[in-house]
């Protein structure tokens, strides 16, 4: 083969292409965990849209057998589900429906340094382009922003091929909910009880989150009730800028570049959390760099430089307000609610950094009065 031939063979691959033949990768391995990642990516949605919008959230999980000829199989047997979360949130405005749903790397939280269950904008429509894989079924999402906006309903796939959502249905309809989102993904998964499902995934969501109100419609037709235990929402955590320990040369370049601010000791300060005029003045000094000069001029070793004198320098650990702690009080409240025992604890730890990224790590414990268990939430 030539490289006249090999060179036409060459092309774009988009990213929906790229995760449809690596789904594992988004945690779809096997059918099992593809059930639990669902439910998952749903739930965390309608946490975060809800506490974003200052609502205590109520929050209906409904997983069923999906029939395909005749009546459905007993759910330990089952290879086809339906899924279906809605949450009292703040609804999504009808343009924004068919993106979130069905468009992958598309969301509100990426560029933004704070705490959130979902970052990168792939999970509810990884959770859809799942669905269209192994059923072809489409998403259906109703939405209604408030009592007196209109409800409105899609069905949307992924174009692969484009990663552009494909819309088959956009109506105004009718809808009990004076507030809030429904989604509904037909999937290939299997249900088993114990560690890793959805069963135990909901409890524990019910442990860390006392304040939220959780339904859970099991396949088996079990209708399980969390009730909320505590009636006021985490504090909201606050949006901060990067931290200089926490970013890496090639980022700095690509800072340096796209900046607005016309001299190096502005760009240091206004770009960075925790850096005052005179630290940057300081930082300047230190990399034998003029305050004064531009940042797009900044390159090579000069660059090199800046980045050395970032790291040497003392600056002060990053607030620790972008990150909202359960607290013990709420951790206990979720122990009392769920977990039967002898003895109640928590903790939590004060803040602490790693690379310029602050984090807290927090735990409770409830001993005696049945068999060990023990379970870790990461947000």
């Amino acid at each position: 083969m030539s490289a006249v031939e090999m060179g036409a063979r060459q092309r774009e691959i988009s990213v929906s292409e790229f995760f449809t033949k690596n789904r594992h990768l988004l945690g779809f391995d096997n059918p099992r965990k593809a059930l639990l990642t669902c439910v998952k990516e749903a739930v965390d949605n309608a946490l975060d849209a809800a506490e974003e919008a200052g609502i205590l959230p109520d929050v209906l999980v409904n997983v069923e057998v999906a029939a395909a000829n005749g009546a459905p199989p007993p759910a330990s047997q089952a290879t086809r589900f339906r899924v279906t979360v809605i949450d009292n949130g703040p609804g999504i405005v009808r343009q924004q429906i068919p993106p979130i749903f069905a468009k992958l790397l598309y969301g509100s939280k990426f560029h933004r340094l704070r705490m959130s269950r979902g970052q990168q904008g792939i999970g509810i429509s990884a959770a859809g382009m799942y669905a269209q894989l192994t059923t072809g079924k489409p998403v259906q999402i109703t939405s209604r922003t408030g009592a007196r906006a209109a409800a409105h309903y899609f069905e949307v796939q992924i174009d692969t091929k484009k990663n552009e959502p494909r819309i088959f249905e956009n109506k105004k309809i009718n809808w009990e909910h004076q507030r809030g989102t429904q989604v509904a993904l037909e999937i290939d998964g299997r249900y088993q009880k114990g560690r890793a499902s959805v069963d135990e995934y909901l409890e524990q969501v019910a442990i860390a989150n006392p304040h939220v109100q959780l339904v859970y419609r099991t396949p088996e037709g079990e209708t399980r009730e969390y009730p909320r235990t505590i009636q006021e929402l985490p504090p909201q955590p606050k949006e901060i800028k990067p931290h200089p320990y926490g970013i890496e040369f090639g980022i700095l370049l690509r800072m340096l570049h796209d900046t607005k601010s016309h001299t190096l000791a502005g760009f240091l300060a206004a770009e960075f959390s925790r850096v005052s005029s005179a630290v940057s003045q300081e930082i300047c000094g230190t990399a034998k760099l003029s305050p004064n000069a531009k940042p797009r001029s900044i390159h090579g070793a000069d660059a090199e430089a800046l980045y050395k004198a970032i790291q040497s320098t003392k600056i002060m650990a990053p607030p620790s307000n972008c990150i909202s702690p359960i607290g013990e009080k709420a951790i206990l409240h979720g122990l009392y609610k769920q977990i039967k025992g002898d003895f109640y604890t928590a903790v939590t730890r004060p803040p602490a950094v790693y690379r310029g990224n602050p984090f807290i790590i927090e735990a409770g414990l409830a001993f005696g009065g049945g068999p060990d268990q023990a379970a870790r939430t990461a947000e």
